[in-house]
């Protein structure tokens, strides 16, 4: 990857971890743990990988986003406000009363958001739909869906994976939030669905495992994903919870718990001297 596009990534994803500090702070509650682990992919999937069109979020061909671990929402709003689909200073309305950013992604009243979820498991089966729905309709759109590793023991997740392999959605491209931690501590403990690698390619997936923090191996995952015919593609990506923000990071406890004042404080300086 060229050191400028590197560099606009970098700042891009600092930007979406700024805004779940900053929301999450400002709410009092969410998730800040998950939603920062994912924020370099976001970065990549809405600033390089995915043709969206903020001043015309509904348009037909645009590709298509689920984030099936719906509690990351201030993830996936952080990096559509940066995008251009409303203000960056809405962020700070996360989850008060009439405001449309609720705690999980709801399509009918956030622009840009393609699928309201929460339920744990049903986005992928979603994402699954709306890629057969292109293939129908003979329409060039792709679909991308991020999955928590924690979602993965969910019994339609690997439902909706058969369907995907059966189907031949090679136009799909599932992404594992493979941060090792769940509510209820590390996911090994409490069912552990791994090793992914074989279950996936068992389920019939294209299967490539990245650095999830690394911008290189995202930029060739998602181009192999585009370039496998026949088949659904499945990125493991390896990432850390609470990434980005040093006492978060590999700390259960931030799963589900928001900063309050001095966290918060040293988690944007923390993000703005890393910018």
């Amino acid at each position: 990857m060229e050191r400028s596009k590197l560099q606009e990534l970098s700042q891009i994803a600092a930007k979406i971890r700024l805004g779940i500090i900053e929301s999450t702070h400002a709410a009092q509650s969410g998730h800040p743990g998950g939603s920062l682990s994912i924020a370099d992919i976001l970065a990549y999937l809405y600033f390089e990988e995915m043709t969206v069109y903020p001043e015309d979020p509904k348009n037909p061909d645009r590709d298509r986003f689920v984030l099936s671990k719906g509690h990351t929402a201030p993830g996936l709003y952080s990096a559509l406000a940066i995008k251009g689909f409303f203000t960056f200073e809405e962020l700070s309305t996360l989850r008060q009363i009439d405001s449309r950013l609720q705690g999980h992604p709801d399509m009918k009243g956030i622009p840009g958001v393609d699928m309201t979820t929460g339920s744990l498991g049903l986005g992928i089966s979603a994402a699954c739909g709306m890629a057969l729905a292109a293939k129908l309709d003979k329409k060039d759109y792709r679909v991308y869906t991020i999955l928590g590793d924690g979602e993965s023991e969910e019994g339609q997740v690997w439902e909706a994976s058969m369907f995907a392999n059966h189907y031949k959605l090679d136009n799909l491209c599932v992404i594992i939030d493979y941060n090792k931690l769940q509510i209820d501590g590390p996911v090994a403990d409490v069912i552990g669905p791994a090793p992914f690698e074989s279950k996936l390619e068992a389920f019939g997936y294209n299967v490539i495992t990245i650095d999830g923090h690394n911008f290189d191996e995202i930029e060739s995952a998602f181009k192999a994903a585009k370039a496998c015919k026949g088949k659904p593609t499945a990125i493991v990506a390896n990432t850390v919870k609470g990434k980005g923000v040093s006492f978060m990071e590999n700390k259960v406890n931030w799963h589900g718990s928001a900063p309050k004042d001095p966290d918060y404080l040293a988690a944007v300086t923390e993000i703005k001297a890393s910018m």
